[in-house]
């Protein structure tokens, strides 16, 4: 029981801290592109992108151009949002402290069987690691989306998706900490195979969404994620450094 407290204690801390910078800076960077996008999206006259799709930090109310009409017919069909400006950035805030504890309980438990994050250092590297497995990898076949953006079937992305994070997963973990060429060989094939397979495509890439404004979105998530991710293993490191001591294990800390 001890070492699952001290797992959430940690979790929670970290999540809370790298959850705030990530929804500082996906209200300077994400926000605005997708404000921009869906005014794209509403002067297309329908809403082609899968909201639902897209993460909950990044949503924002459409700056709609239609009649009133049409915009209270939209708005009840998308049912309930948060008003834009305090409101939405609350509740911003809050989606990103949720995802960065669910990301840290598992940064912090897989890093326990490889003898503990034991220091600031120690968690740059093992956020990087998982930068690498959820975003980047994920991110090469599966890019960022913007309202209006056309997207293959949901389920079937969210399945390579996660087969994308597994197999990723396990091949940096048998490069990091198994030392043999047929399992670096082994690793290397899980690595590429999902990129080998596809990711799931639309049927058609017609879209009102301009070229170069995608690409700034991609870019900016890429670059949020990645500060998400540093700032959570930092935060873990200091965390578990400061509060084990010179103990070894989150077994023998917190007595």
């Amino acid at each position: 029981m001890n070492l699952f407290r001290n797992v959430v204690f940690i979790a929670a801390i970290a999540g809370l801290v790298a959850g705030v910078v990530l929804a500082c800076m996906q209200a300077y960077a994400t926000v605005p592109l997708i404000l921009k996008a869906e005014v794209y999206e509403q002067a297309g006259g329908g809403h082609s992108h899968d909201h639902a799709a897209a993460p909950a930090a990044t949503g924002t109310t459409a700056m709609s151009t239609a009649a009133p009409a049409e915009a209270a017919a939209s708005a009840e069909d998308e049912g309930w949002a948060p008003a834009d400006g305090f409101e939405r950035f609350a509740f911003s805030v809050l989606a990103n402290i949720v995802t960065g504890v669910g990301f840290a309980l598992i940064l912090v438990a897989v890093s326990e069987f490889a003898g503990g994050i034991g220091n600031w250092r120690q968690g740059v590297f093992w956020g990087l690691a998982g930068f690498a497995v959820f975003t980047l990898a994920p991110g090469l076949g599966l890019p960022p989306e913007l309202p209006a953006m056309p997207a293959a079937d949901l389920t079937q992305r969210q399945i390579w998706w996660w087969a994308t994070v597994a197999a990723t997963a396990a091949g940096l973990g048998l490069i990091a900490f198994r030392k043999s060429l047929p399992l670096a060989i082994l690793a290397v094939a899980l690595i590429v195979t999902p990129h080998i397979v596809g990711a799931p495509q639309p049927g058609s890439y017609e879209t009102a969404i301009p070229e170069g404004l995608h690409h700034q979105f991609v870019v900016a998530v890429t670059v949020t994620n990645l500060v998400f991710w540093v700032v959570l293993g930092a935060v873990v490191g200091v965390v578990r450094g400061r509060f084990t001591g010179t103990a070894t294990s989150l077994r023998d800390s917190f007595a």
